[in-house]
């Protein structure tokens, strides 16, 4: 079996790679899947080596530990209990370090698993530290991971003027890099003065199977986020958290968030026909089977649902094939087909945005909620949006690919 070396743990294993961390400053912004190989957390394995000092550490949505369960649940500054320094939140009275924040370390190291998908605030987040680390002259060394679903590349570019807590760039909805390439391609984009340094992995796989990305077997998964609980999670990501900005259930209150969908009024099994008359081929990849479910907590919680769930942990489960963007967008056209005057889209303050809708926000234009709404707009008018788009994202990231 192969081994793969994440980065934190090449950092941790090497003393010469080490060296130039010596005796200097050093903050961590990390959360709880930020573990080394025996699943120790990296704030507790980075506090453990004598070679610097660990100053200070920062926390992302849903905080350093993983406290906060639901979305725009903020996160406070606090005191590391274990190693007295310092945890500061950037998910709660600030987004953006401040200057006070960033004057306790020199190198700021960040580790942080990412779903591969655009809309996962990790990203922005990664960026907002970025951008300080070059106004304030701080040095960041990014510890890669892998990209869990891997190399593919889907749905439509954030257009101009659509940047948001959720929209860190115009990169498609699957942008397909690793932590480290996103550091080194807003850095080359954003033409940011900063000495930004990738501490890559060794042996990532990106398109073996069976993880095509995920080092299965190897690593066990554990969840960045409170409902980023599996890898066939990960993977159907991309596309069911469109639903998020949607009256339909994700799942939430289910023990399988953001792999089901469904509301109390919609017949599944019409829906599913409808789907397929209007374009079988963005199924592929996958199995989708009928399922009732009744949330605890969340959109429709105490009401019996009815819906589709995605498997791909299944021997249907084609890698190249699946395109959860395309199925959820699909569903979406499906229902507007069926019930016209279905109240879809939800309206209420996303990530804080109060003057857009969250489907747009979450798909970075208003191009797919217009698709979707328009009942002479095909699924061949929204293949050619997207496909133009993602054929230049794939010539755009080659220059950043470090594996």
């Amino acid at each position: 079996m192969p081994v793969i070396d994440f980065g934190l743990d090449r950092l941790l294993n090497d003393p010469v790679l080490r060296q130039p961390l010596r005796g200097r400053r050093v903050a961590l912004l990390a959360h709880p899947a930020s573990v080394t190989a025996d699943l120790t957390h990296a704030l507790d394995a980075l506090a453990a080596l004598p070679d610097w000092h660990l100053s200070a550490a920062f926390g992302p949505q849903h905080g350093l530990r993983g406290d906060k369960q639901d979305n725009m649940i903020e996160s406070a500054d606090f005191l590391d209990p274990r190693h007295g320094m310092p945890v500061f939140s950037l998910y709660g009275e600030v987004r953006r370090p401040t200057a006070a924040m960033l004057d306790g370390f020199d190198v700021l190291l960040i580790d942080l698993q990412d779903l591969g998908c655009r809309i996962y605030t990790f990203i922005t987040t990664l960026r907002y530290m970025l951008e300080a680390a070059a106004q304030h002259g701080k040095e960041v060394w990014v510890l890669d991971r892998p990209n869990p679903v891997g190399r593919p590349v889907e749905g439509l570019r954030l257009r101009p003027g659509w940047e948001s807590f959720v929209g860190a760039g115009a990169m498609p909805m699957r942008h397909g890099l690793t932590m480290g390439e996103l550091a080194r391609w807003f850095v080359a984009t954003l033409n940011l003065d900063v000495d930004c340094r990738v501490i890559g992995m060794h042996g990532w796989q990106t398109e073996t199977a069976p993880g095509f990305g995920w080092p299965l077997g190897e690593r066990s998964w554990i969840n960045p986020s409170p409902n980023a609980a599996s890898l066939p999670m990960a993977r159907c990501y991309a596309g069911s958290v469109l639903l998020e900005g949607t009256t339909l259930s994700e799942g939430r209150g289910t023990t399988r968030p953001l792999e089901l969908f469904g509301a109390p009024d919609i017949d599944a099994r019409q829906l599913l026909a409808r789907m397929v008359a209007l374009a079988p081929q963005w199924l592929q990849g996958c199995h989708l089977r009928e399922c009732w479910f009744e949330p605890t907590f969340h959109k429709h919680a105490g009401r019996l649902c009815q819906g589709l769930q995605i498997h791909v942990d299944h021997p249907a489960y084609a890698h190249a094939a699946f395109r959860p963007w395309r199925l959820h967008s699909l569903a979406c056209k499906a229902l507007r087909q069926l019930q016209p005057e279905y109240p879809l889209w939800r309206d209420f303050a996303y990530e804080y945005e109060f003057d857009r809708l969250a489907i747009d926000l979450i798909n970075g234009s208003p191009l797919l909620r217009e698709w979707v709404d328009d009942p002479a707009a095909t699924p061949g008018d929204l293949e050619t949006l997207a496909r133009a788009d993602e054929t230049a994202w794939l010539s755009e990231r080659r220059d950043f690919l470090l594996y």
